[in-house]
């Protein structure tokens, strides 16, 4: 009874892509995607491999970790309030992102230097998640996807530090291995499809409330059933008066003479 109430692929689409995920991390543990293989190299044509491959590969424990539960919790969301074209944006985000955390040039923002990178993680698809629900609620103007929007932003309202360096926020030993790139690309993408996808799945819903110039007699229930059990109210009110067609036709004669 309480499954019926969710949609099966909000469960089953998390389930698969944690399994991809957890499972890749054990071939890399096995020997499997070593080096740079399988990771997004920014402007190297062998890095394009990483745009499918980057966001099941994990470089630790604490990083699949970190990101398995946002990815749970954020696919859910997608495929719960946004049946319709979930799978679009599942898919479009997760190819879009990585080909934008690809071009984008790897300068290290602070030295002015290239710095290529191998980036690997799930955490561009988890920027693109919550910053498509987020903002495709805001869009919508829809009170349940807003309600959804404000639930996203309340608990990963911290991820918009993450589209900048970290070493704009404190002095790093040595230059930060987390991805700001692929955060900032996963947000813009995110965003990108909330504006272009704003008026398909599910239309916002105006209630009769929202019009406060409209009223129908006929709609009033409440007012309908007063008249019937209370007729003798309505006896002394001014009535309709009948029309007499023998009247019209006296005028009729008297504007022709």
């Amino acid at each position: 009874m309480f499954l019926k109430t969710f949609h099966l692929k909000s469960f089953l689409v998390p389930i698969a892509l944690l399994s991809l995920m957890w499972i890749f991390f054990l071939l890399q543990n096995l020997g499997f995607f070593g080096g740079c293989s399988g990771a997004i190299i920014p402007l190297v044509p062998d890095g394009l491999s990483g745009v499918i491959f980057a966001p099941l590969l994990h470089g630790s424990l604490d990083h699949i970790i970190g990101n398995s539960m946002p990815i749970a919790i954020l696919l859910f969301l997608l495929f719960e309030f946004y049946p319709k074209i979930a799978l679009k944006i599942f898919l479009i985000g997760w190819i879009a992102s990585g080909l934008l955390v690809w071009m984008l040039p790897p300068i290290d923002i602070i030295t002015g230097q290239w710095n290529y990178s191998c980036i690997i993680g799930a955490s561009g698809l988890v920027y693109m998640l919550a910053f498509f629900i987020f903002f495709s609620g805001v869009f919508r103007w829809n009170m349940k996807l807003l309600t959804v929007s404000l639930v996203v932003a309340l608990y990963y309202g911290s991820l918009i530090w993450g589209i900048f360096p970290e070493e704009f926020f404190s002095n790093l030993p040595e230059p930060s291995r987390i991805s700001w790139q692929s955060h900032l690309a996963g947000s813009i993408t995110g965003i990108i499809l909330a504006l272009i996808f704003r008026k398909q799945g599910e239309k916002k819903i105006k209630y009769i409330w929202e019009y406060p110039e409209y009223y129908n007699e006929r709609d009033d229930k409440m007012w309908q059933e007063y008249i019937q059990n209370h007729p003798e109210d309505f006896e002394d009110l001014p009535q309709l008066k009948q029309h007499n067609i023998w009247e019209y036709l006296d005028e009729i004669r008297k504007n022709e003479k």
